[in-house]
Formats: structure tokens, sequence, C-alpha cells
């Protein structure tokens, strides 16, 4: 018998002529305006920024279907009289205006948020400081050729309009940033948190709330809910004892009795006595401890969904995901490296552990309120060359410079404009047998739109030597 969402169906006859306010016209509310739109709903949207910054194929919508919509400075100031607000990730769901709203009766909700109340498949759902995306494309890679798979949250399609064609049987796997996960009243079946670490504190209030930000993604499971956390993260570790279903650990650098360790250069997955070779790391392609940890999560969420044999195939075949330590070519004996998703040190650092060669390393970017301190002993062992830009330059350089007082050494420091700027000295600077690591350890916030397009720009100077 043909499966039929009655969920999915109530929604689509309720939401006929509702008044639905969409805050933030990024990528993923292109097809949820067009989905709403035809459901003959009425949508206001509203967003911060002004026309010229907002992408062009949504502008076309909103002439097209007539939409309401208030952009620039007080742009939520006519947000009155609404029975939906779907908020954008970028969009804190504790301003005023909505929590005034909210008050009157309007329901606050988001796009991803929608997609976990109406899909009748399982969910796996990442988040983590570092090393979602390649956890998520992992745990993807894993379960596709055994499952009909949707992929989605900050990769992939945007998945609302796609709940339609999702069955019971299938499997959607969600990166979810701490931002998706703020106010978020439900969590996904099987839930991973890759690690934490100070991130993303210009936007959260604290670290704190930060913090429960993202134990969001499992704190309404229930017994049947499985969470999947790091041993070797206090913090995540101590999460795990908040859960209300199955624990599962992962670690790299303990051998734990039950969970999903690293032990004699092998990813095993431990059940007291018995133990299960999934992978050696000499048949891994990606490169750097922090992607054997990555490997071990995603492991860890799959390992009662597929065999390890079925497991190692996918991971074998793994070859990275754009933008995070993505070989870009090599000149004249020096490879080079896009890592433009390193957006704090913490991802930095972990791409600098990732190499035996000397590095020319290229850092810099829009300004997080993060703590540069920490980055500074990693350069000083693998850099021969640092090069800075952008807002984060002076913290960066500034931070390295007071290592090296206290251990009476010297490191070349180049300060530049941007990325072009950059590459050419990286160019002049590197010598046979090193690399250039593209790894800024901020955001991009300041020069580019994201970290893709920066990522882009790199790659794009790179190939022009």
């Amino acid at each position: 018998m043909e499966y039929i969402n009655e969920g999915l169906n109530k929604f689509n006859k309720d939401i006929v002529g509702k008044k639905i306010a969409i805050i933030g016209l990024g990528i993923s509310n292109k097809p949820l305006i067009n989905y709403l739109n035809n459901l003959k709903a009425k949508i206001t949207v509203f967003d911060n920024r002004t026309q010229e910054k907002i992408d062009k194929d949504i502008w076309e919508d909103i002439n097209k279907y007539h939409i309401k919509h208030y952009l620039g400075n007080d742009y939520l100031k006519n947000l009155v009289g609404f029975d939906y607000i779907f908020r954008s990730p970028s969009c804190r769901p504790d301003l005023p205006e909505i929590e005034e709203e909210v008050k009157r009766g309007a329901v606050l909700t988001s796009e991803i948020e929608m997609v976990l109340k109406l899909t009748p498949s399982k969910t796996i759902g990442i988040t983590g400081s570092d090393g979602k995306t390649t956890t998520t494309s992992l745990v993807y890679e894993i379960l596709r050729r055994k499952y009909k798979c949707f992929l989605g949250g900050n990769i992939g399609t945007p998945l609302f309009t796609k709940i339609s064609e999702m069955r019971p049987e299938d499997i959607v796997v969600l990166e979810l940033s701490s931002f998706q996960l703020m106010n978020m009243k439900l969590s996904t079946d099987y839930a991973i948190i890759t690690n934490i670490s100070p991130n993303n504190l210009n936007v959260h209030k604290d670290y704190k709330e930060y913090i429960n930000s993202k134990a969001n993604i499992f704190q309404n499971q229930d017994e049947n809910g499985v969470l999947v956390v790091n041993y070797d993260n206090d913090i995540t570790k101590n999460l795990g004892k908040q859960a209300k279903g199955r624990v599962v650990y992962f670690s790299r650098k303990e051998k734990i009795p039950n969970g999903v360790i690293f032990d004699e250069d092998i990813i095993k997955i431990c059940d007291n006595d018995l133990r299960r070779h999934v992978i050696n790391r000499k048949d891994i392609k990606i490169r750097g401890l922090h992607n054997i940890e990555n490997i071990c999560a995603a492991v860890a969420v799959t390992k009662d969904l597929v065999t390890p044999e079925e497991q190692k195939k996918a991971i074998e075949q793994f070859t990275g995901v754009e933008h995070r330590l993505e070989f870009v070519r090599e000149i004249n004996d020096v490879k080079w490296y896009n890592d433009s998703i390193a957006s704090s040190p913490n991802r930095t650092i972990a791409g600098l552990n990732s190499y035996d060669e000397r590095i020319v390393l290229i850092a810099g970017g829009r300004d997080k309120q993060l703590d540069y301190d920490p980055i500074a002993t990693p350069i000083i062992e693998h850099v021969d060359t640092l090069i800075v830009m952008g807002e984060t330059a002076e913290k960066i350089k500034n931070a390295v410079i007071r290592e090296l007082k206290r251990q009476n050494k010297t490191l070349d420091i180049i300060k530049v404009a941007n990325v072009e700027e950059a590459v050419k000295k990286a160019k002049e600077k590197a010598k046979p047998k090193q690399i250039v690591l593209f790894s800024p350890a901020s955001t991009s916030f300041d020069m580019f739109k994201n970290f893709e397009e920066r990522g882009k720009k790199f790659k794009e100077e790179v190939n022009k030597l």
C-alpha cells in the first residue's frame, strides 16, 4: 500500500491562507517561499540587508509572487499579526520583535525544524565545533549504498520541499549548526556531537549559550534515542550523562570498552571483549588525526545500520569535502592546500597537525571574539612563514610574537591586504618540499559572503600562478 504522510497533508491544508513571516532571505528559504506560495499562504519576508545584497534569484521570486517585504534597519518593526514565523539560522530567536509576536500567538519555527516534525524517516543530526561537514558527508556516504538518504541542514539541498518523497524506511542526514539548534524543540533520532570548543561567540551571548544550543540536538530525544559523543572532549563527555537514550562514545586516545576507538592505527568497534576492525589508517585517504575522530564518529552512529565491511568500503572511497584540507595543485615541488572551512583557531591547529612538511601559512579574516593565544605554539612548531590578513591579522600576529619572545625564537611574519596578495607572497616564500596552507582561523565575512566563496577565490589565485 502506498505510504501517505498524514502530518504533511494536514500541514499543507492548515497553511492555506495563513500569514507567514519568513525572516532571512538565505539559500534555504528560496524553496520554502516557492512551496508556501503554491499552498496559497500569505507570505511577508524580512531581511536586515538591503536589496542589492540579496540573491537575485530570490528577489525575482519576491517580485514574481508580489510578496510584501521589509528590508534594512528596523526590518522587524512590522512583524505583527502572523500565524507562523520561519527564521533563518542567522536570525536570533530572542529578538524583542520576535518574542513579542510569539507572545501574541505566532508559532516560531524554521525550515529544518519543520523537516524534523514532518518527516516519517529516521533522522541523524551532526553538530560540533569542528568536523561537522566531514562527519555528515561520511555518514551519508556510508548509508546511501543501502538506504535512500536525504542530505541537508547546513549542506546539501534544503529539504523542506523533499518531505513528500521521504518514507519510513529512509534516512535523513543533517548537519546542524548552533544557530539552527538555538531554540529547537525537536531532536534527531540519532545525534552526534563531534566536539565542543569556543566558537561563534560574536553571535552567541556567551559560551554557555553556545554549549546549550549544541545540546539541543539530543535534549528532546526519548529512551529510544542514540547520542554519539567524543570521549576525549570533556564537555561532550559530560553531556553524554544527560542523555535519556543510549550513549555511544568514540575515542582516539582511550581504549574504552564500549564504543569506537582508534587503536594500533586501526578504527575498531568495541563491545566489551569483542573487537570488530573497521579500517586501517593506511587505507584512509583524508589526512589528519582530527579526521580519524570524524571517521570514528561516523562509524559509531552507523554501526547498527550497516556492517563494518560496508563502512570500510565507503570510508576507503571518501576523498574529503571541498575547502577542507583540499589539495589544489603542486608548483615547483610545493603543494598548495585550501582549508577555507577553518573559521576558528582549533580548526587551523588541526590542519597544521595534519602535515609533516614545513608550512607557509595564510591566515586571518573576520574576528569572532575568539582567543588566538592557543594557535601560537602550533604555528611556531609547523610554520616557516606566516602570512596574515583581515580583521584578525593583528591578533594572530601578536599572539605569535608573544610566544616567540617566550621561546626566544624568530619567525617570518608578513601582513597583506587580500587573498590575491597572500598567494603571490606565499609563492615567493615557499621552498621545495614545503606546503602552502590556506587556513584562516577566522570567518570569511570581512571580505567574502562565506567560506566557500573565500576558498574558491584562493583556488582561483593559485591556479593563475
